[in-house]
C-alpha cells in the first residue's frame, strides 16, 4: 500500500452484515431515532483487506463551523456527522471520497456546489482533517428554479442534458453565457459575453444567495445573439448540415435570411418545408395567387413587365441596389400592385423573404427567367 492507502485503511470503521445493519435500522425506527452507524461500531475491527466496503470512522464527533464565500459562516451540530463509505466492496470509490482526492490531485482551491451539499460538508471536513488536507474555499451556488419559480428545475420542468442542447444546435458560448448569468450579476446592462469576457468580469462576490429562474426564452435570445458573432464559414457549414439539398451558391446568399428565422440550428428542422424551396427549383406559376387583391391579371402582367425592364439595367450585388431600382416605381404605382406579383413570381409564396432580397439571392438570370415564365402564364 502507498502511505495514503495505509492511512485510509487505518480509518476503517469495521463492517456488519446486511442482516445486522437492517436490525440496527429497525431498532432505531422503533425507538424513533435516526440511525447512525457510529452508534453501532464493532468492538473488534479486523484490518481492511479490500474485499469489503471501506467505511470511514469519523475520528472525532464534534460540531463544525466553516466559512462559505456566498453564505458566510455556517454551522452544523454533531448530528451531521456519521461514519460513511469511502470505497465500495467492488473496489470503486464513492463520490464522497473520490471528489476530495481528485480535488487534491488537481490542486483545486475553490469548491463550487449547489446548496444540497451543505448538509454533507461536515463529513467532508472530518475527512479533510483525517487526511491532513487543507480545507478548500467553499462556494455555494444558488439553485436554479423551473419556470413557475416554485421549485428546483427538474426533468418534469423540461430540464435537459447538456448534450441535448449540443445535439439541437445551440452554441457552446451561448449556453455558457446563459448559465453564467443564472445567479451571478456582472453589474451594468451588458448581457452578451464571450467566454474570455466572462472570465475577466467574474467575481465570487457577485454570486447571488437567492435562487435563479431558468428562462428558455432568454436562452433562445442569447443563442440568436451569439450566432451574429460566429464566423460566416462556420455558420454556413452548420446550416448546410440541415439544408444539404440546397444549391451552395444560393444558400450562401440566403444565409442571413435563414438565420433571421431561427434562434438555434435545430429550428431548421421545423421551418416551414416550402419556405426556402424556391432555392431548389422555380415555383409553378399560380395565376390566382400572383394577382394583388382585385387588381386583375392585366395589372400583374403590366407591373411584372415594367419591373423586368428595370432589372435588366440593375446591379444585383445586393438587395439594396435592387430595392433602389424598383422602389421608386412601386411607390408611384402602388407597392402592393408591384411588389406582390414579384414576390409570388420568385418564391411561389404569399409570405416570404422580401422581393428585393429574393432577386439578390436568385441572381439576375434566374430572376428574369422566373418573371418571363409568369408573364407567359398571365398572357396566355
Amino acid at each position: 500500500m502507498t502511505p495514503l492507502q495505509e492511512r485510509i485503511a487505518e480509518m476503517f470503521a469495521g463492517v456488519f452484515t446486511e442482516e445486522e445493519l437492517e436490525g440496527f435500522r429497525k431498532k432505531a425506527e422503533e425507538d424513533k431515532k435516526v440511525f447512525l452507524y457510529r452508534d453501532h461500531r464493532p468492538e473488534t475491527v479486523l484490518p481492511w483487506d479490500g474485499t469489503q466496503p471501506l467505511r470511514f470512522k469519523v475520528p472525532q464527533i464534534q460540531e463544525y463551523t466553516w466559512h462559505d464565500e456566498v453564505r458566510g459562516e455556517l454551522h452544523a451540530g454533531i448530528e451531521a456527522l456519521d461514519d460513511f463509505i469511502l470505497i465500495k466492496s467492488d473496489g470503486y470509490p464513492t463520490y464522497n471520497f473520490a471528489h476530495i482526492i481528485d480535488d487534491l490531485e488537481m490542486g483545486v482551491t475553490h469548491i463550487m456546489r449547489a446548496d444540497e451539499f451543505i448538509a454533507s460538508t461536515p463529513k467532508f471536513l472530518s475527512l479533510y482533517e483525517a487526511l491532513g488536507i487543507q480545507r478548500p474555499h467553499f462556494v455555494t451556488l444558488p439553485p436554479i428554479l423551473g419556470k413557475e419559480g416554485t421549485k428546483k428545475l427538474g426533468k418534469r420542468d423540461g430540464a435537459k442534458d447538456i448534450l441535448d442542447y449540443r445535439k439541437e444546435g445551440y452554441l457552446p458560448g451561448a449556453l455558457v453565457n446563459f448559465l453564467a448569468l443564472l445567479g451571478w450579476n456582472p453589474g451594468g446592462d451588458k448581457e452578451i459575453f464571450t467566454e474570455q469576457e466572462l472570465i475577466e468580469a467574474f467575481s465570487i462576490e457577485r454570486i447571488h444567495k437567492s435562487s435563479a429562474m431558468f428562462n428558455e426564452e432568454k436562452l433562445l435570445w442569447m443563442n440568436k445573439e451569439h450566432l451574429k458573432f460566429e464566423k460566416e464559414e462556420v455558420v454556413f457549414s452548420a446550416v448546410q448540415e440541415y439544408m444539404k439539398d440546397y444549391p451552395e451558391d444560393l444558400l450562401k446568399r440566403a444565409l442571413p435570411s435563414v438565420l433571421d428565422r431561427i434562434s438555434y440550428y435545430g429550428e431548421l428542422l421545423s421551418v416551414e418545408p416550402n419556405e426556402f424551396h424556391f432555392l431548389i427549383s422555380a415555383p409553378t406559376p399560380d395565376i390566382e395567387k400572383v394577382v394583388w387583391k382585385d387588381s386583375g391579371k392585366a395589372s400583374a402582367l403590366t407591373h411584372l413587365r415594367a419591373v423586368r425592364n428595370m432589372l435588366l439595367m440593375t446591379d444585383f450585388s445586393s438587395a439594396e441596389t435592387v430595392k433602389s431600382s424598383i422602389m421608386p416605381y412601386a411607390e408611384v404605382s402602388g407597392k402592393g400592385d408591384v411588389l406582390w406579383p414579384l414576390r409570388v413570381t420568385l418564391s411561389g409564396q404569399e409570405k416570404s423573404i422580401d422581393p428585393f432580397t429574393l432577386c439578390y439571392i436568385l441572381g439576375k438570370d434566374e430572376t428574369l427567367q422566373r418573371i418571363d415564365t409568369m408573364c407567359q402564364a398571365l398572357d396566355s
